[in-house]
């Protein structure tokens, strides 16, 4: 498809496969330059996403693959790992004739990128692809953390960015930073060379279906809104389990935890799709807008008392499925003494006029008894003490459950069949896969392509990002002090440890995993 943006060559759909099944126009012509290219993210989640956006006919026309790393490889070799990775990863089978064209478009280069010298190679790889026309530029940072604002600098240095170019932006991954400073800091370095309208800093929670549908639900759906406040609802309890332990992880997790790893980032996006106003309108801008202003609403407690609103706990030894696993100490690489937690949990209030009173539990833990990512809205119980004869009543919940199955429950209450009035909980259900007959997208399709638009909506602002380490800075500031006390151990395939109980407010209980 021809761009009214940029001069492309004249293509039809039936020359180019990427086109089939076109839905929302393709972005303009992009070379895609992936750093850490070499890495474990790109091969397994990364590629086999630009595959699958081809497959879908949402590449352009002109779309072109660089990938960067240390490593030393001809072209050809790194074709054949390409190649590798779409046949083994991605979640469908590769049509081949889009993995021939991917193939086509893939070109190498090796070196460290925080070298002017291999950014000057690649400028000239870019050059080549480009054939001297002005295409957009998605550079994206698939390497450790420490080498983000390095490799934008040397971007800027070698004059491959800069703020005022409108044709280039960066996917920074996480964390973005490891303290409220470190991301300050990171921010300042990254903001000295780019535009913040450049900088899109993924959360692969944000391009999951069930998260869109938040907004879907709470803005679409007369149902819901009135009834989306403090008036009505009694709690908001989003949990993160796994059933995994850190396996090969201990060199990053280690050093992280659950609460850096999980809840800084992902968990408190959650929070704020559900706790955030209608926007004025539903742009970019106002969206993150009304997002950040959540994050500045939670009222935190002074230091002496952050310990009534966060735990957290570490693995021991027990069971999983039936199987035995060892305690996180135990892992390799993880040092007997260790203090980091693989489990956390905290209680937000949320100090604005629909939210206040109402507490937002969030947990994430490992070796827990299996995996599940949901957004449980308790609603307020109704008075059916009053009616005689009532039993087993119990409040209304809304669930949205985002991993392993995406889908949406409600919970209702009915009379049970026969004499008196017995209630039971039953549940409306809808289920992505069976109410759509389709397999959602992976998330980093959805991202990669709406950066590719120049789409930030999903990606986190600069704002949201530093008002998410204001949160959790204090309590890992509290939790790093030697005269706390350590985590919690509790026993791999429990619910967690006891000491989350102590943030509940009275009457409120933990969903079981």
């Amino acid at each position: 498809m021809t761009s009214s943006t940029h001069p492309t060559e004249s293509v039809t759909p039936d020359e180019n496969p990427l086109a089939e099944g076109i839905g929302l126009l393709p972005p303009d012509p992009t070379i895609l330059i992936v750093f850490g290219a070499g890495g474990d993210l790109a091969h397994r989640k990364l590629l086999p996403a630009v595959a699958n956006i081809g497959m879908d006919g949402t590449l352009p026309d002109r779309f072109a693959l660089i990938g960067v790393s240390r490593e030393t490889m001809t072209d050809q070799e790194f074709k054949d790992a390409v190649r590798h990775s779409l046949t083994t990863f991605s979640r469908r089978k590769m049509d081949p004739d889009v993995l021939e064209r991917l193939i086509e478009r893939t070109r190498y280069v090796g070196g460290d990128a925080t070298v002017v010298g291999t950014m000057h190679r690649l400028g000239g790889v870019i050059d080549e692809l480009s054939g001297g026309e002005q295409l957009d530029r998605l550079y994206y940072l698939s390497m450790a953390p420490r080498f983000f604002a390095p490799v934008i600098e040397t971007l800027g240095a070698a004059q491959l960015i800069n703020r005022n170019d409108k044709h280039s932006r960066v996917i920074v991954e996480k964390p973005f930073g490891t303290t409220l400073e470190e991301a300050a800091e990171l921010n300042h370095r990254l903001l000295s060379v780019l535009d913040e309208s450049q900088i899109f800093r993924i959360d692969h929670y944000l391009g999951k279906e069930t998260v869109q549908n938040i907004l879907a639900l709470r803005f679409a759906n007369h149902v819901l809104e009135p009834i989306w406040n403090r008036e009505h609802i009694e709690s908001v309890q989003i949990t993160a389990s796994e059933d995994l332990g850190i396996g090969s992880r201990a060199a990053y997790y280690d050093g992280s935890g659950a609460l850096r790893d999980l809840i800084q980032n992902h968990l408190l996006q959650l929070v704020t799709l559900v706790a955030m106003e209608p926007p004025a309108r539903f742009s970019a801008d106002d969206i993150r807008a009304e997002k950040a202003k959540v994050l500045r609403a939670v009222n935190m407690p002074s230091d002496d008392q952050i310990h009534t609103i966060a735990v957290r706990g570490q693995y021991g030894a027990g069971q999983i499925a039936g199987e035995d696993v060892k305690a996180y100490r135990e892992e390799d690489d993880v040092a007997d003494d260790s203090r980091t937690d693989s489990f956390a949990a905290i209680r937000l209030d949320i100090a604005t006029w629909r939210w206040a009173g109402v507490p937002f539990y969030i947990r994430t833990g490992k070796r827990l008894p299996r995996k599940l990512t949901e957004i449980a809205i308790k609603l307020k119980p109704v008075p059916l003490a009053a009616i005689e004869g009532v039993q087993g009543a119990e409040p209304n919940e809304l669930v949205l459950t985002i991993q392993p199955d995406e889908r949406v429950t409600l919970r209702l209450l009915a009379k049970v069949p026969g004499p008196g009035m017995n209630l039971r909980p039953v549940t409306m259900d809808f289920s992505y896969g069976a109410a759509f007959l389709s397999q959602s997208p992976e998330a980093y399709e959805r991202l990669i392509t709406d950066a590719m638009r120049g789409d930030p909506t999903l990606f986190t602002r600069d704002d949201e990002t530093m008002a998410q380490w204001t949160i959790i800075d204090p309590i890992l500031r509290l939790w790093q002090q030697p005269d706390t006390a350590p985590p919690e151990t509790y026993e791999a395939g429990s619910q967690g440890p006891e000491s989350q109980n102590s943030i509940l407010l009275p009457g409120d209980r933990w969903r079981t995993i």
